[in-house]
């Protein structure tokens, strides 16, 4: 088994530079240091929410992301909800004459 595996192991020592010299210092220095994502200008917030188990199926039944489709949905509720009071007393009103 072990016949098949290449090994990484260094050649020669002459195979990699010496990080210690003075010009790889300057450019370790030099460099600017970037670690994972850039935060958001509007970050999420983390919370739990209980939903009816079906709901959760149809979401994840249409693959990855459902999570954020679950959220573009209750923005599109929110929307809705937040439409102009006359607009919302003229759905009312057709909704009572139906």
């Amino acid at each position: 088994m072990t016949a098949n595996k290449r090994s990484t192991a260094p050649v020669s020592d002459d195979e990699a530079p010496d990080l210690s010299a003075p010009e790889w210092a300057a450019k370790f220095k030099a460099a600017k240091v970037r670690r994972g994502r850039r935060p958001s200008a509007a970050p999420k917030v983390s919370t739990t929410i209980r939903l009816d188990p079906d709901v959760v199926a149809a979401f994840r039944d249409d693959g990855p992301g459902w999570q954020s489709r679950i959220n573009a949905a209750l923005q599109e509720w929110l929307k809705r909800k937040k439409r102009p009071a006359s607009a919302a007393a003229k759905g009312k009103s057709r909704s009572r004459a139906a």
